[in-house]
C-alpha cells in the first residue's frame, strides 16, 4: 500500500506576462481525493499540470512525497496525468498507448503485456484493444487515456476533467475505480465540476481568478 502523497506550497504560475495562479498551497493524503474547482480561465487546467510536474511553477513547489518535482524529476516518480485533450498518437492502438509509457518502468515485455490488458479490461475496452485511436468516440478515447493513468502504477494520479466524455455508466465505473485505487494508497487529484466526483472527494479546493 502506497504512502506517498501530494503537496503544493506557495505556488505560483505566470502566463503571457501576468499571474494565474500565486500563493496557492495545498495537500493531499495517500488514500485521498482532492477535487479542484473553479469559474473557466481561473487556472484548474494550469495548476493540474504544475501538479503533475509537466509544468514548472514561477514560484513555490510541488512535492510527491519528499520528492520535489522538476524538469530532471524520472518518470517513475511523476504523478500519472490524463490531460483534457487526452494525449493520444492517433495511429497507435488502444494496447499501444496504453503499454508505450510502460517501456520507461522497470517491467518486462509480459508485465506491460498483463497491465496493459487488465486496465483496458477494468475500463471495458477489450473490444478496441487493437483498434488504432484514430477509430475510437471520444469516450472510448478518455477511457485509454484513463487505462494508461491507471497502468503506470503511480503513487499519485492527476486527472483534468476526466468525465468530460464519459456516460453516466462510465463515470460510475470511474468513480468506482478511483475508489479501489484509493484503497490501495493512491493519492488522487481531480478537476471536475461533476457532482458524482467532486462529492466523493476528501476535500475541494476551488481556485480563485485573479
Amino acid at each position: 500500500m502506497s504512502t506517498t502523497g501530494l503537496s503544493a506550497t506557495e505556488l505560483g504560475v505566470d502566463v503571457t506576462g501576468r499571474t494565474l495562479l500565486d500563493h496557492v498551497t495545498l495537500s493531499v493524503a495517500p488514500g485521498e481525493i482532492l477535487a479542484i474547482t473553479g469559474v473557466s480561465g481561473s487556472g484548474k487546467t494550469v495548476l493540474a499540470h504544475a501538479l503533475a510536474g509537466v509544468r514548472h511553477p514561477d514560484r513555490g513547489q510541488v512535492r510527491v512525497g519528499d520528492t520535489v518535482l522538476d524538469i530532471g524529476t524520472e518518470f517513475s516518480l511523476r504523478p500519472a496525468l490524463v490531460t483534457q485533450d487526452f494525449g493520444l498518437v492517433a495511429v497507435l492502438t488502444a494496447t499501444e498507448t496504453v503499454g508505450l509509457p510502460l517501456q520507461s518502468l522497470s517491467l518486462t515485455k509480459d508485465e506491460i503485456r498483463e497491465r496493459t490488458l487488465y486496465w483496458l479490461s477494468q475500463l471495458g475496452l477489450e473490444s478496441c484493444a487493437k483498434r488504432p485511436v484514430s477509430d475510437l468516440s471520444g469516450g472510448q478515447r478518455q477511457r485509454v487515456a484513463i487505462a494508461r493513468a491507471f497502468a503506470k502504477g503511480a503513487d499519485v494520479v492527476v486527472m483534468d476533467e476526466p468525465t468530460a466524455e464519459l456516460d453516466p455508466v462510465n463515470r460510475g465505473l470511474l468513480v468506482r475505480l478511483l475508489e479501489a485505487e484509493c484503497a490501495r494508497g493512491v493519492a488522487v487529484v481531480v478537476v471536475s465540476h461533476e457532482s458524482d466526483l467532486v462529492e466523493r472527494a476528501d476535500t475541494v479546493f476551488e481556485v480563485t481568478k485573479l
